[in-house]
């Protein structure tokens, strides 16, 4: 079985590969949440000016430059070393950016309370079991978790019926060399049942489906909230 720490390796991997390919990507033009050209943009995370906030799984840290360029208060976790380093390099001096390397779980449970965690594509390679509870303790009462996780692969391969990780792909960028990784890819319900049973409230889940016809490959962006009130615990039903 692929553990996290195995998953963590490989992006470790991913990183140390574009480091030495030393290409210089352009600074986002447009947001995206896991598809280009497809599904809402920067809009779904509403104003941001003055917000303390955490984009968790930063990677190269584009998405965090922009938000601080637009007046955020904004920490960059990654728990990969190279990960992180791609970021320090391009970003080593940026007004409101802050670039951490940790594990996001100890991140969360270490850290002054947020208004606004977001993750593009990141929080589904992380046991939810382990990190819902610390995102859920790092927001402020009323704050919002935004995130989009994968929905059905580019194989056609659709969401698990049960909360456990699955093997899926990741590509070295400009070769054909790939390497498993261990992602949980959930149905919708699943999703709403783990967010709910760890305080948070689902607001909305968008669908973000590949403008090629031909592919099925399609993501979900789920944007929730802390409760003001603590309410039971539900049980997880089945999808």
């Amino acid at each position: 079985m692929i553990t996290e720490k195995d998953t963590l390796a490989v992006w470790n991997t991913y990183g140390t590969h574009q480091l030495a390919r030393g290409v210089e990507l352009p600074e986002l033009d447009a947001w995206d949440w896991g598809v280009s050209q497809a599904g809402p943009g920067i809009g779904a995370l509403g104003e941001v000016a003055g917000l303390r906030v955490l984009d968790l799984g930063s990677g190269l840290g584009r998405h965090a430059a922009r938000l601080a360029a637009l007046g955020a208060e904004v920490t960059a976790v990654d728990a990969s070393p190279a990960q992180h380093q791609r970021a320090a390099t391009r970003y080593p001096n940026t007004p409101g950016l802050r670039l951490v390397c940790a594990d996001a779980v100890a991140h969360l449970r270490a850290a002054e309370p947020y208004d606004l965690i977001y993750s593009v594509c990141s929080l589904p390679y992380l046991d939810p079991d382990r990190a819902l509870p610390a995102l859920a303790g790092a927001l402020k009462p009323g704050g919002r978790l935004l995130f989009s996780a994968l929905h059905t692969n580019s194989e056609g391969a659709g969401p698990s019926s049960e909360v456990a990780p699955r093997p899926e792909i990741l590509r070295l960028p400009g070769t054909s060399e790939e390497h498993p990784v261990a992602m949980w890819v959930l149905t919708p319900t699943l999703w709403e049942d783990l967010l709910v049973q760890y305080g948070l409230t689902l607001d909305a889940v968008t669908a973000i489906d590949s403008p090629d016809p031909a592919s099925p490959l399609s993501y979900r962006l789920y944007a929730a909230r802390r409760r003001r009130n603590r309410v039971p615990l539900r049980t997880r039903t089945s999808p």
